[in-house]
């Protein structure tokens, strides 16, 4: 049997011929029914870097040249630098049909991988191969790959709204997220989630953090870099024993102290974004006082008490969220973070338990409407007296005040409102801390 036939059943494809499509298994909103894509990924990290990069001929994947990424993304540009991450630096770009015929016109993030390594070029293949076999709604779109000489790149689908971690620590707006388009968000999350733990043999994502969680131009949420997925256990076996790498603050207890990776590892990290979700805080914050450094730690004992909840939401949300999801919300996230793993639920079952609560909205606490207007747009006009203090009351005002000491500690602003504005209103923003450092990439 040659090399390229063992190969392909290694991924479930027989002696050659393409794999059925399967349905997820986490049920979908809407008449139409989405694109689902999960071919057979077992054994997949045990292939040779050989092996890996010839299963990248059998994804649907496009395979840009160095020349075409550089006319994508105007050599390059600085102006159209997105960010950096642990990867490399992200640029945007824009491709259709007169840079490859029968390419749909679309803006895309091209990421570039830095450095050199054996390990770096594993996790590159990885992340493409597995993006190249798995399709779902939140998981992000891999549109194709290059790799030329010494350059390695990947080219995404554009996420116009970033990732979860700049709209909940990093933002330049006065207001957050509001609590039905959190909701949204962790609903999102968990479906894809789910979708990669239902394979026959799970794939685990290992790395579940705000930061890989991309939000879509009406905040879909989708998950990204899948550098350091793993296939699950299969068969008899319990778990997969490797190496720990993953993000401090999100990695399950169990898996730092034995290095033992289930699928309920994952369920511990989304328990740590939807405790993000919930306060508005980092997992781990080191400007904090002691006690409130890590955020499980201290949010946990709230979590279960109803009376108790509003002490840990966050303050900018202004109360105005339902309270009867926001504890049903914090119960799932108490679950999900148990120190037993057999204590979690499932991914499926977090589905089934979140997403009944975007209709919850019957308890919500009207809050005064408020206009808001940009910085740039207020300096240029003049403002009549009390134009934007007609809508909240002298007291309301007062009360603000003296309360603007506690909030200045907290490095937010909120905005007395229940509508979020989405322009910056202050040209100067509060510098908020950093991510939290790797476990290990290398």
């Amino acid at each position: 049997m040659g090399l390229r036939k063992r190969l392909m059943e290694c991924f479930g494809c027989g002696g050659g011929e393409r794999p059925e499509e399967q349905e997820a298994a986490v049920p979908r909103l809407g008449r139409k029914k989405p694109e689902l894509r999960r071919w057979c990924t077992a054994n997949l990290r045990s292939l040779s870097l050989q092996d890996l990069s010839r299963k990248l001929s059998e994804t649907r994947l496009h395979g840009f040249t160095l020349d075409e990424l550089k006319v994508a993304t105007k050599n390059f540009s600085a102006s159209n630098k997105l960010g950096e991450g642990g990867f490399g630096p992200v640029y945007k770009g824009f491709v259709d049909g007169n840079l490859r015929p029968g390419l749909e016109p679309q803006h895309v993030a091209v990421k570039y991988l830095e450095g050199d390594g054996v390990q770096g070029h594993r996790e590159w293949l990885a992340e493409v191969v597995y993006l190249g076999m798995l399709s779902h709604p939140h998981l992000v779109n891999l549109v194709g790959y290059c790799h030329q000489e010494d350059h390695r790149m990947l080219v995404y689908e554009y996420m116009p709204k970033g990732s979860l971690e700049n709209h909940l620590f990093k933002s330049n707006l006065l207001a957050s997220l509001p609590w039905c388009t959190r909701l949204k968000i962790a609903v999102g999350a968990a479906k894809g989630l789910a979708f990669l733990h239902g394979a026959e043999t799970p794939v685990i994502y290992r790395d579940f953090k705000a930061s890989n969680i991309l939000l879509d131009h009406d905040y879909t949420a989708k998950l990204s870099d899948f550098g350091l997925a793993k296939e699950g256990p299969s068969g008899d076996a319990t778990h997969v024993t490797t190496r720990v790498m993953g993000t401090h603050g999100y990695a399950a207890p169990e898996y730092i102290l034995t290095g033992h990776l289930t699928a309920k590892s994952d369920v511990y990290s989304f328990g740590v974004v939807l405790l993000e979700l919930l306060t508005g805080r980092r997992s781990v914050d080191k400007r904090r006082r002691a006690r409130e450094q890590n955020l499980v730690d201290w949010a946990r004992p709230y979590l279960r008490r109803a009376d108790k909840l509003h002490r840990v939401m966050d303050p900018s949300l202004e109360m105005q969220y339902s309270a009867r999801a926001a504890h049903k919300a914090a119960q799932v996230a108490h679950q999900c973070l148990q120190s037993v793993p057999k204590a979690r639920p499932t991914m499926r079952d977090v589905v089934a338990a979140l997403e009944p609560l975007l209709a919850l909205d019957e308890d919500v606490p009207m809050g005064p409407f408020v206009f808001t207007v940009a910085a740039a747009e207020a300096d240029a006009k003049p403002k009549p007296e009390a134009q934007v203090e007609a809508a909240v009351p002298a007291s309301a005002n007062e009360e603000e005040e003296t309360e603007a000491g506690g909030q200045q500690q907290q490095g937010k602003r909120h905005d007395m409102s229940a509508v979020h504005a989405e322009s910056p209103l202050y040209a100067t923003a509060v510098k908020r801390p950093e991510s939290p450092p790797t476990l290990s990439r290398a």
